[in-house]
C-alpha cells in the first residue's frame, strides 16, 4: 500500500457505513472518509419516514454489538428511535466530522498506476486508496410501469419518499403494493381516509408481530445489569437463528409459520371471499414473511377494499383496471419495494482495463462472500451480494464484514502490498457453490420476490447460518487474493 494510513472512503452512512467508520478507527486506521448524499447520517432509517415504521427484528439485536442499546422502549422499535440510535453512535464515536454531506458519489474508477480509486463526486474528485460500499440492498426505490402515470392529477409518492405535506384525511387513497411497508403504513392511514384501496399483485404471508413496550422496570434492569442483556441478545440471536433450518434445510418447519399466518388470518378476517384474496397462491418463506398484529383488521374495515385485478393504466381520475372498472382516488401511494438486485447502481464503478461492474453483473450481481469481486481491487461491499437475511440480524452480517475488511487492511499493511485482487477462480467457485445451496432452500420454490433477478438467479440472501459467514469471514485469506506489492 502506497501510505502505511490507506485513504479509506465510505459510500453511505447507515448502519453499514457507521459501523464500519468506527470499527476501522478503533482498529487505527485514521484516514477515512464518508460520503453522504443526503443531509444527515441514517440510511435506510432516515429515508423511510412512512407512519408506522419499524423494524421487523427484535430491537437487542438490531444494534451493534460494540455500542448495545440498554434503553429500547419496546421489543421491535420504530424508524425514529433506531434513526436516534445511529446518530447517538455517529455523535458519540466521532464520526458526522468525518462526513461529507450532500454529497452523491457518481461513480469511482480504479486507477493502476497509482493503486488507488479516483471518485466522482457532485462536489469534486477524491482519491482512495480503498474503497468501501455501504449503499445496502434497500435504498432505489422502483415505481411501477404503468401507462399514464405522468397524467395521474392527485399527489403521489413512494411509501419510501413519504410527503408529509399531503392530508390524507377524509381522501380517497390508492395504494400499490402489499409488501413490507405497506403492512405496515395501510393500517395507520385507513382510519383516517374516506376510501383505501390496495391494489395487490400477490398476496404475502402475515403472523403476529411479538411486540410489546418494555416495561420501566425492566430498562432499569438491563441498563445496570448489561450482563443481563448479552444474555437476553444471544437468546434471541439462537432463537432466530434456528429458522436458518427451515428456510434452507428442513422445510417441513415452515409448516409452524405457516399455522401461525392461517390462525391469524382466520381469527380476524371472517368474510370468506376477502380472506381468499388474502391468501398466498405460494409456498411460505418463498417471500419475504412479514410480521404485524394489526394488517388483516385494518383490511375489514368498510372503507379498505383490496383489488387483485391486475392494472392497466392511470387516468387523471385514478387508476383502471384489465375489467375496465375506473378506481378514482386523490393520492396515490407507491408501496413497490426497491430495486434490490441493483445493487451500486446507478453507480459506474470501472476496475482493471476498464471493466465495468454493472456489465460484469448483467447475469446477476455476484461476489466473494459478498464483499469483493474479482478485477476491482481495494473494493469492499457491505450489504453486498447474496448477504441478506431472512430469518436474523443483518447487523451481525455487517459485523462480520467488517471485521474481515479490518483483516485485509492490516495485512495489506504488515506486507506493505498496494492492492488485493480476489482471485476470478476463488470468486467463481464461491459462487457456484452458493448458487447450489440456493437451488435447495425454501426462495427457490417457484415464486418471484425482490431476492431474485428476472432469469431467477438468487442474488440476494445468504443460504445458510449467520455463524457460518461470520466463520468464513474472519479473516481475510490471502491466498484467495492476487497482491500488488
Amino acid at each position: 500500500m502506497s501510505h502505511s494510513q490507506p485513504r479509506i472512503a465510505i459510500i453511505g452512512t447507515g448502519f453499514g457505513g457507521i459501523g464500519a467508520a468506527v470499527q476501522l478507527r478503533a482498529a487505527g486506521f485514521t484516514q477515512i472518509t464518508l460520503f453522504e448524499k443526503a443531509d444527515d447520517v441514517g440510511g435506510v432509517w432516515r429515508d423511510n419516514t412512512y407512519p408506522g415504521a419499524a423494524c421487523d427484528v427484535p430491537s437487542h439485536l438490531y444494534s451493534f454489538s460494540f455500542a448495545p442499546k440498554r434503553d429500547w422502549s419496546r421489543k421491535f422499535a420504530g424508524q425514529a428511535e433506531i434513526l436516534g440510535y445511529i446518530r447517538q453512535c455517529a455523535r458519540d464515536f466521532g464520526i458526522r466530522p468525518l462526513v461529507r454531506f450532500n454529497t452523491e458519489v457518481r461513480g469511482a474508477e480504479w486507477h493502476e498506476a497509482r493503486a488507488c480509486w479516483q471518485l466522482d463526486t457532485t462536489t469534486g474528485p477524491f482519491e482512495a486508496e480503498v474503497l468501501v460500499s455501504a449503499c445496502g440492498q434497500l435504498n432505489r426505490p422502483t415505481y411501477p410501469r404503468l401507462k399514464g402515470l405522468e397524467t395521474f392529477a392527485g399527489d403521489s409518492f413512494h411509501s419510501a419518499r413519504w410527503n408529509h405535506d399531503v392530508d390524507l384525511r377524509g381522501r380517497r387513497v390508492a395504494v400499490i403494493g402489499s409488501g413490507a411497508s405497506a403492512i405496515q403504513f395501510v393500517p395507520e392511514i385507513a382510519p383516517g381516509v374516506d376510501r383505501l384501496t390496495l391494489f395487490q399483485r400477490s398476496a404475502p404471508y402475515v403472523i403476529p408481530k411479538p411486540d410489546y413496550a418494555y416495561p420501566s422496570a425492566l430498562r432499569r434492569m438491563l441498563d445496570k445489569a448489561p450482563g443481563v442483556q448479552r444474555l437476553s441478545r444471544g437468546a434471541q440471536y439462537l432463537q432466530h437463528e434456528a429458522r436458518a433450518l427451515g428456510f434452507t434445510q428442513y422445510r417441513e418447519l415452515m409448516k409452524l409459520f405457516e399455522w401461525s399466518f392461517r390462525r391469524q388470518l382466520n381469527r380476524q378476517v371472517q368474510d370468506p371471499i376477502l380472506r381468499a384474496k388474502l391468501t398466498p397462491d405460494y409456498p411460505i418463506g418463498c417471500k419475504r414473511i412479514l410480521i404485524s398484529n394489526h394488517y388483516y383488521a385494518a383490511m375489514n374495515r368498510d372503507n379498505v377494499h383490496v383489488e387483485t385485478t391486475a392494472l392497466a393504466e392511470a387516468v387523471p381520475q385514478g387508476l383502471v383496471t384489465d375489467d375496465g372498472r375506473l378506481h378514482p382516488a386523490d393520492v396515490l401511494i407507491y408501496g413497490t419495494g426497491f430495486a434490490a438486485t441493483d445493487f451500486l447502481a446507478p453507480m459506474r464503478i470501472v476496475g482493471r482495463q476498464g471493466q465495468d461492474l454493472n456489465r460484469a453483473w448483467q447475469d446477476g450481481a455476484e461476489a466473494y462472500l459478498g464483499i469483493t469481486v474479482s478485477g476491482f481491487p481495494n473494493l469492499f461491499m457491505l450489504y453486498g451480494p447474496n448477504t441478506n437475511l431472512g430469518h436474523n440480524s443483518i447487523i451481525f452480517m455487517l459485523e462480520s464484514q467488517i471485521a474481515y475488511l479490518i483483516s485485509g487492511l492490516r495485512q495489506m499493511q504488515q506486507r506493505g502490498l498496494k492492492s488485493l485482487d480476489v482471485r476470478t477462480e476463488v470468486q467463481t467457485a464461491f459462487n457456484l457453490k452458493l448458487q447450489s445451496k440456493a437451488k435447495d432452500t425454501i426462495w427457490d420454490t417457484g415464486c418471484t420476490s425482490w431476492y431474485k433477478t428476472a432469469d431467477g438467479k438468487n442474488t440476494n440472501n445468504w443460504p445458510g447460518f449467520t455463524f457460518a459467514y461470520r466463520q468464513a469471514t474472519r479473516a481475510l485469506r490471502l491466498k484467495d487474493y492476487q497482491e500488488a506489492a
